[in-house]
């Protein structure tokens, strides 16, 4: 928030916030499965280390916190749990969205970000969203408990069933598109792993030369950024396009 006030950014586009605040965090460590240690389902908010989930998320967060003027702890806590848990509201393990795609549309519902993957010539991704279910054995949380995986089998039905199609930007095609993306473009990177929406997300990051990369918390190396966006998303294995939201105007 120093970084923000001392730079002016208060009246930037919540994505170029989002790209000051998350380049703050660079080099700090990757950390996986903080959302999941504690039991019951509390708000989990660590400066400490990101996966690649809770870096978009804290950048969100502190950026329309900066846009509101808010930059009070508590404000921060309530963005949060506004855009991790669905209808903003935590109601145990079940309420947190677990596949991205969904907490895109949830936010988009809300007015926190626009998805604008169809708009940019997107295609649909023909897949089924199971794979927490067919991977149960990997998720401690409902390893054994029985009423967790049918929360989780309940809430991938209705996924299945009440969803919108999920538009994607093929991977050959980013560099076509890379002009019509700002910084702070929330990223998720789509995969070709069966049953799984997105294996990754970042932040789109616009260098002072015009380049587009990824702004992301990165398994081997913590925040970073990587410069080129399609090419990154072309070297990693089962990443096969991304799919591109907007942060939004605070109202």
């Amino acid at each position: 928030m120093t970084v923000a006030d001392e730079r002016g950014l208060q009246d930037e586009p919540v994505g170029r916030i989002m790209q000051e605040i998350g380049l703050q965090f660079q080099g700090a460590p990757y950390r996986a499965g903080t959302l999941d240690e504690p039991a019951p389902e509390t708000l989990v908010l660590r400066f400490d280390g990101f996966d690649c989930v809770t870096f978009v998320e804290t950048a969100l967060a502190l950026a329309r916190g900066v846009a509101q003027g808010d930059a009070s702890y508590d404000g921060f806590a309530r963005r949060m749990a506004q855009q991790r848990y669905r209808d903003g509201r935590i109601d145990g393990y079940c309420s947190r969205m677990h596949y991205f795609t969904e907490w895109v549309a949830d936010n988009e519902a809300r007015g926190i970000v626009e998805d604008l993957s169809d708009d940019l010539g997107g295609r649909v991704l023909q897949d089924s969203l199971d794979f927490m279910s067919t991977h149960r054995s990997a998720y401690d949380r409902f390893a054994t408990n029985d009423s967790l995986f049918a929360c989780i089998q309940e809430m991938e039905t209705r996924l299945q069933t009440d969803g919108r199609p999920i538009h994607y930007i093929p991977q050959d095609s980013i560099r076509a598109v890379s002009d019509r993306l700002r910084a702070g473009d929330i990223l998720a990177f789509v995969t070709s792993i069966d049953g799984l929406d997105v294996a990754h997300t970042g932040l789109v990051y616009k260098g002072d030369d015009g380049s587009t990369g990824v702004l992301h918390a990165s398994l081997n190396d913590g925040v970073v950024v990587s410069p080129d966006l399609q090419r990154y998303v072309q070297q990693i294995d089962a990443q096969i396009g991304i799919v591109v939201a907007r942060p939004q105007p605070v109202k």
